[in-house]
């Protein structure tokens, strides 16, 4: 079993910057997808950005430049730093960790706000 722990959200003027952290407990987490997904209410969670545990990466083409993931094995951690943050990145974001013969996982989530 995977737990999942997000934190950084909170509220950012438009063109600020979040840090969001994402801790691994309870399982190896080097051999894990790692992604982050965000949520609207009544609308589909999206892909924001996922890291492989070869080390690659995918972003969608709304966050290319803005943002971007990483991961510390060793810590069972991993970041997404979000720069230059608009309006429409305001949503839930979501931890994912996922392996076809271990499962697949989401953490309770963090609110982010931009906002003026």
């Amino acid at each position: 079993q995977v737990q999942l722990v997000e934190s950084g959200g909170g509220l950012v003027q438009p063109g600020g910057s979040l840090r969001l952290s994402c801790v691994a407990s309870g399982s190896i987490f080097a051999i894990y997808n790692m992604g982050w997904y965000r949520q609207v209410s009544g609308k589909l969670r999206e892909m924001v950005a996922t890291m492989t545990n070869g080390g690659s990466t995918i972003y969608a083409d709304s966050v290319k430049g803005r943002f971007t993931i990483s991961r510390v094995n060793a810590k069972n951690t991993v970041y997404l730093q979000m720069d230059s943050l608009k309006p429409e990145d305001t949503a839930v974001y979501y931890c994912n960790a996922g392996h076809y013969d271990r499962g697949n996982y989401w953490g309770q989530g963090t609110q982010v706000i931009v906002s003026s």
